[in-house]
């Protein structure tokens, strides 16, 4: 009985890590009943058979330590992504003109705005190009270069100076991570210097992350938080990073969950 118990949470815990990327111990606890000195236990079993990797407080899978694959990424915390796309498309009228980098979030954030239309989008996605631009009356611009295999977006110098000819009213940009030291990052610099030129063309700038990035350094920095005015999440940020946020005069949106009718969490 004791096995098959200890078997049974082994396996939840592993749905857990393949499902969510990387989970905090603590949540695992949580979510299991049991304390976290259990997790730890399960954990160092889990580690043994070289099924996980344990971080400061946190289990994941080996091969995510580096930024995992697009569409392993694009999995992992899809319903928070969901939840942000919706608040997000808040902020669009039909007509509206925006710059979409490419991104898991930012992808989810183009299916939504299917429901709007004659938008004038440009974006190094092929997969938001493809997305939007058979709609609604919608207008593409996609920018050029050699596509990435992992995800199919065009990066470098050419996709960089393609976005600077354009002045739009929304950029849509998706990040790595944010920190209340280190602001918004990513873990390319390529991705991160398209990023930074999205904002600079447009009035209104929205980053888009779920809490999972919260209070996270990455390998490079997009952006100082002056160079952002909105935030959408799917959580209430720390407080620490709420105290950046208020400073740099941004706005945060917190998407809710509608089954709930409470802030997803």
């Amino acid at each position: 009985m004791k096995n098959h118990k200890l078997n049974a949470r082994l396996g939840d815990i592993m749905g857990q890590i393949t499902q969510r990327g990387t989970v905090a111990i603590a949540d695992l606890a949580l979510g299991l009943n049991v304390s976290e000195e259990t997790i730890r236990r399960d954990a160092k079993i889990l580690e043994e058979r070289g099924d996980i990797l344990k971080l400061h407080g946190s289990l994941t899978l080996p091969h995510q330590l580096g930024e995992a694959p697009y569409d392993r990424r694009l999995r992992q915390n899809a319903d928070a992504k969901r939840l942000i796309a919706k608040e997000a498309v808040k902020l669009v009228e039909d007509g509206d003109t925006m710059i979409l980098d490419t991104g898991t979030t930012t992808s989810i954030f183009a299916q939504e705005l299917r429901a709007k239309r004659g938008l004038t989008v440009v974006t190094n996605s092929s997969d938001i190009a493809r997305t939007l631009a058979t709609v609604n009356g919608n207008r593409v611009y996609m920018a050029g270069g050699e596509l990435k295999a992992d995800n199919g977006a065009a990066f470098g110098p050419t996709a960089v100076d393609f976005l600077s000819r354009f002045k739009v009213r929304h950029a849509f940009i998706s990040i790595g991570a944010i920190h209340p030291v280190h602001g918004p990052m990513d873990q390319a610099l390529e991705e991160a210097t398209l990023a930074f030129m999205a904002l600079t063309r447009a009035d209104n700038r929205v980053v888009l992350t779920d809490s999972s990035k919260f209070n996270k350094p990455s390998l490079v920095k997009v952006c100082d938080f002056a160079d952002i005015n909105v935030v959408v999440c799917d959580a209430t940020p720390p407080a620490d990073l709420q105290k950046v946020f208020t400073a740099a005069g941004i706005r945060v949106l917190v998407a809710e969950d509608p089954n709930s009718g409470m802030v997803m969490v």
